[in-house]
């Protein structure tokens, strides 16, 4: 069953993805994109747990979870650049 459900899902993913960065470039306003790139990393690692449970490889888990790290980070230095206008106080 997994053998024709994760390929349909990684599609479905990855037109997410594309809207998302189609999103990102076309987004009105500086907010906009800040969410799309929120939304962008979010797809992406789930992109690639979907690929890591096809592949069966424990390595994409821990990709994934460093670019949850990243992304986590990096929006959390994003909202406060938008907030206070400095990153480090």
């Amino acid at each position: 069953m997994l053998y024709y459900v994760i390929p349909v899902c990684l599609a479905i993913m990855t037109v997410a993805l594309v809207l998302t960065l189609l999103r990102l470039i076309k987004g009105p306003d500086l907010p906009d994109r800040i969410l799309a790139l929120d939304t962008l990393y979010i797809n992406a690692i789930a992109l690639i747990v979907l690929f890591g449970i096809w592949l069966g490889s424990d390595l994409y888990f821990e990709a994934a979870l460093l670019i949850a790290v990243m992304g986590f980070v990096g929006t959390v230095a994003v909202a406060k650049y938008l907030l206070r206008g400095d990153i480090i106080e």
